[in-house]
């Protein structure tokens, strides 16, 4: 995504909110985020091929512009070392939507989105489907890409040893594998599932 897409992709997001963007501070700030160097998966690669899936999918969103929002801040804090990146991330958004003149309630629903991404348990609701199965849909991309991404985790978790990171990372995998379905949105179920399945079968084998 060109760098001016991007910035009218968030200006959007919050038009479509009802209230006025803030300034240019908070947009650089998530720039600034997704760009630390030592990021090669969370990176403004992955912002963009979320803001991507949204628009693919916007016609099945409840509320477009909370997602689009709750995919700008899901991978805002992100510290390998840290297991309250969601957490913070999700606090950081509802703060700049309080401040910005966001209803409470829409604050609040967008920190539940961005909690959501923690992947703990498949949401029951409607829109945090669909941005999990967004925030997932790396999982069911063409083989290369796959492959890059997995290169990119490891590059990430650089400092943990090999006997380590391969079980945990079996385990992470395996556990998306589990799922059944995988992507609870059933237009990107059509479009993703058969090669997620397969990429994740290949990594785990």
């Amino acid at each position: 995504m060109q760098a001016d897409a991007r910035h009218a992709a968030w200006a959007e997001a919050w038009r479509a909110l009802g209230v006025q963007a803030p300034d240019d501070a908070l947009f650089d700030a998530l720039l600034a985020r997704y760009g630390e160097a030592h990021r090669a998966y969370h990176t403004l690669q992955h912002l963009d091929e979320c803001l991507e899936g949204l628009a693919l999918e916007r016609r099945h969103a409840k509320r477009p512009a909370e997602i689009a929002l709750a995919l700008w801040f899901h991978d805002a804090i992100y510290d390998v070392h840290r297991h309250d990146n969601e957490e913070r991330s999700a606090d950081w958004a509802r703060q700049a939507l309080r401040d910005a003149g966001s209803d409470d309630d829409v604050a609040q629903r967008v920190h539940a989105l961005v909690m959501a991404t923690r992947h703990q348990a498949q949401p029951e609701e409607a829109d945090a489907q669909l941005l999990v199965d967004i925030d997932l849909s790396i999982l069911g991309a063409p083989a290369p890409r796959f492959a890059e991404y997995e290169q990119q985790i490891r590059i990430e978790y650089a400092h943990a040893p090999p006997e380590v990171f391969e079980p945990r990372r079996r385990q992470i995998l395996g556990g998306f594998l589990a799922r059944d379905p995988l992507y609870l949105t059933p237009s990107i179920r059509g479009r993703l599932e058969a090669q997620a399945r397969l990429n994740l079968q290949r990594a785990i084998g």
